[in-house]
């Protein structure tokens, strides 16, 4: 069998479509910023007023985890509840401004995580099963390819965030979204095609894409200045090879990336224009805590949806490529197609763009 025929093969049957009456957005009155934002995205996805939960929170990047729960993670379950949107909702959408992390201990048993990914697990947590805050828990709809996301089979949220450098790198996030086609090329850059596992979940995925759509790379060659690219997957920074801050792809709308780096969502702050990637024994090389890529500066370059990490994930609890970009390609909306690929939740990684964004069928 080619590998057409088995990239056909892989298709899901069709899925029934979630729309804007399915998205909740979460708004920080304490930043105009995120008011900004959210204002765009709702009035672009027609997303209705009643489904605009307001909170009040520092702006800060980083808050504790009191601050999380008394004036994140509550206000925005009291307005579910209150609105009896528990069930109807199926994605939370944060804007800019809103925390990106809440601070704690690192490591596998460590209790830091992404915002984004404590919320994903509200659904259950207002059903009255709380999860443990100490180290990843099992994402439900991990590798679930053929599954309807549904409540309450799947008793969580898919939240995404709209964030970047500025408005005009959001703006351009929902815009893209709006545009995006099923065409162009997935991009697949392997570090030295070795039999390791994040190799090997490269080439798996490479082996799910058609040729004709495959730009495949399985030496220590980084690759730059690709043209009509509509997915990315790669090691980024932690390929020593990877010299450069920017790929130079030329992004198509509804573009996603994937990368294995560690700290790529640690900030969306804007860096030097001076400031390429460093070294970890050259702290000078660093900003933001680290020498290693930001997901913002995909944003920046066009990409239209990003996964990142605001800390060390571990490899296999990264995004799996071989799930990723086979469900993006099949017409899986965006939101479903990061989280079917993400092994855990109330974890590290972050999940950038419009929930609702699709390809559509190739």
């Amino acid at each position: 069998m080619n590998r057409l025929a088995l990239a056909l093969l892989l298709l899901p049957a069709a899925l029934p479509a979630a729309g804007p009456e399915n998205v909740l957005v979460v708004v920080n009155q304490s930043s105009a910023l995120s008011k900004t934002v959210a204002e765009y995205y709702a009035r672009r996805r027609s997303i209705p007023v009643a489904n605009i939960c307001r909170i009040r929170v520092t702006d800060a990047e980083e808050v504790d985890r009191t601050t999380f729960n008394d004036q994140i993670a509550k206000p925005i379950g009291n307005f579910l509840l209150g609105k009896k949107m528990v069930e109807s909702i199926l994605y939370i959408v944060t804007t800019a401004g809103v925390p990106l992390r809440v601070a704690g201990s690192g490591g596998l048993g460590g209790a830091v995580a992404a915002v984004d990914s404590e919320l994903a697990l509200l659904y259950s947590d207002l059903r009255g099963h709380p999860h443990s805050i100490d180290g990843p828990v099992a994402n439900p709809f991990f590798g679930k390819r053929d599954a309807v996301f549904s409540h309450p089979q799947f008793p969580i949220y898919l939240v995404t965030r709209l964030a970047g450098y500025d408005f005009n790198d959001i703006k351009a996030i929902v815009d893209r979204s709006l545009m995006a086609k099923n065409t162009g090329k997935f991009v697949i850059d392997m570090k030295s095609g070795s039999d390791d596992q994040g190799e090997n979940w490269l080439r798996e995925a490479a082996l799910k894409i058609p040729d004709d759509r495959l730009i495949f790379e399985q030496t220590e060659t980084i690759l730059y200045g690709q043209k009509d690219v509509i997915g990315y997957a790669s090691w980024g920074s932690n390929d020593s090879a990877r010299k450069r801050r920017l790929t130079g792809f030329q992004w198509l709308p509804g573009a996603i990336m994937t990368e294995y780096v560690s700290t790529n969502a640690r900030t969306f702050a804007r860096p030097p224009e001076s400031w390429t990637l460093g070294a970890w024994n050259d702290p000078k090389s660093w900003f933001a805590g680290a020498p290693q890529t930001l997901i913002a500066d995909y944003i920046h370059e066009g990409v239209t949806g990003a996964a990142g990490h605001v800390a060390e994930p571990y490899l296999h609890l990264t995004p799996h490529p071989e799930l990723l970009l086979p469900a993006y390609y099949s017409g899986r909306n965006l939101a479903e197609s990061y989280y079917l690929s993400m092994p855990a939740l109330s974890w590290r990684n972050l999940v950038i763009g419009d929930p609702l964004c699709s390809l559509g069928k190739p």
